[in-house]
C-alpha cells in the first residue's frame, strides 16, 4: 500500500487493546497467514511521506480534530471479501462521530473540500477492523462461524452486543504502510 495511513486504535486502557491482538494472532494461525498487525480502523491512507516529514508527531498533533465529538466504534458482524486487506474483518457501524472523523481525516490529509469529504464518508467509507490479511479465497460461512467462536473465546463480541463489542475514543496513529506488513509500526500517536 503506497504512503502512510491514519488509523484509529482502541484506548490504551480498554480491554480490547489486549484482546484484539490475540484474536488477530489466533485467526491468522487458523487460516495459515503469517501476517500480524495492530488492530485498527483505517481512517484514510496513501498519505505522502512528504506531507508528514520531517516531524510526523507535529503533523499529527496539528490536525484539527474536534474533541467534543464522541467517537464510538461499535462492531456489527464478521465479513469477508476477495481483497487481501479485507479477507476477514469485523464490520463496524458508521456512526456520526466515526463518519465525521473519517471525513475530517480525508479533508485534512488529502485536501478534499468539506462537502466532498462528507460525501465520501457517507457513501464510500467502509469502517472495519481487519482480523486476517491473506491471499486465499474469501472466508466461507463455516469459517466465519469458527472465527466468531475464536472471538468469543478471547472475550471479543464481534456482534457489538456487549462492552467487548467496541470502544469509545481511542488513539490516532500514523503508520508507514508502504513497507511490508510486519514493519507497520506507528511513527506518531495522538489520544482522542
Amino acid at each position: 500500500m503506497p504512503g502512510s495511513s491514519l488509523w484509529l486504535l482502541p484506548p490504551q486502557s480498554h480491554p480490547l487493546n489486549s484482546k484484539l491482538p490475540t484474536l488477530i494472532d489466533r485467526t491468522s494461525s487458523h487460516f495459515g497467514s503469517a501476517h500480524r498487525f495492530l488492530p485498527h480502523i483505517t481512517l484514510t491512507s496513501e498519505i505522502s511521506a512528504s506531507a508528514h516529514s520531517p516531524d510526523p508527531q507535529a503533523w499529527l498533533d496539528a490536525l484539527e480534530i474536534p474533541l467534543n465529538d464522541t467517537i464510538a466504534v461499535k462492531f456489527h458482524h464478521l465479513a469477508s471479501e476477495d481483497v487481501f486487506f479485507r479477507k476477514l474483518y469485523v464490520k463496524c457501524e458508521k456512526g456520526e462521530g466515526l463518519r465525521k472523523l473519517a471525513a475530517l481525516s480525508r479533508r485534512e490529509v488529502e485536501g478534499f473540500e468539506e462537502e466532498v469529504a462528507a460525501k465520501w464518508a457517507a457513501e464510500t467509507y467502509n469502517p472495519h477492523l481487519s482480523l486476517l490479511y491473506h491471499d486465499n479465497l474469501p472466508v466461507n460461512a463455516r469459517g466465519l462461524d469458527e472465527v466468531e467462536k475464536l472471538a468469543q473465546s478471547v472475550g471479543v463480541d464481534v456482534t457489538g452486543q456487549s462492552d467487548s463489542g467496541g470502544w469509545t475514543g481511542g488513539r490516532l496513529v500514523l503508520v508507514p504502510t508502504d513497507k511490508p506488513v510486519d514493519q507497520w509500526i506507528p511513527i506518531a500517536e495522538r489520544k482522542l
